[in-house]
């Protein structure tokens, strides 16, 4: 339990970031008005990313993850 009392479970500690290699990337994220942000990853980035966040796709027997930018953590250099 933590000082302002919220219960984290045991495995919090033990949850370790993945690392996995941008395949490809889309255009960006599309904004209300109609503006493109683009993104700061690009394919060939090495980058750590939270264990829940991505989704698993399977095409044509490879497994792949589909993250949301916002579920990267950081890029390796």
């Amino acid at each position: 339990m933590t000082k302002t009392g919220i219960l984290l479970p045991d495995t919090v500690e033990k949850e370790r970031p993945e690392q996995g290699k941008i395949i490809a990337v889309g255009i960006g994220k599309k904004l209300e008005d109609g503006k493109i942000i683009p993104l700061e990853v690009k394919p060939g980035d090495i980058v750590l990313f939270s264990k829940y966040g991505p989704n698993e796709v399977k095409v044509e027997d490879k497994e792949y993850l589909i993250a949301k930018e916002e579920d990267i953590l950081a890029i390796i250099e």
